[in-house]
């Protein structure tokens, strides 16, 4: 395993405590207004702090993964 791979490892798990952290100490309920949806949802979403927060940081976990990873085509190296 490689030095970067292990270093990215530390900072995601760095990054799902920091989470973890902010879960615990926000048990109580909260309104979350996101305003796109404003024009469907005419209710707030209340649910709690840290189930938000979780839900935010997977959006972010995905969104980053899906550009990480796009599917873009490899050039050959007789080709340019």
């Amino acid at each position: 395993m490689s030095f970067k791979a292990v270093l990215k490892t530390i900072w995601f798990l760095a990054l799902l405590f920091v989470m973890l952290y902010v879960g615990l100490n926000n048990p109580d309920p909260i309104n979350f207004h996101f305003p796109i949806a404003g024009t469907t949802a005419k209710e707030p979403l209340r649910a709690s702090a840290a189930l938000i927060f979780f839900g935010m940081f997977a959006t972010g976990v995905f969104a980053g993964m899906a550009l990480h990873t796009g599917g873009g085509s490899k050039r050959k190296a007789g080709k340019e």
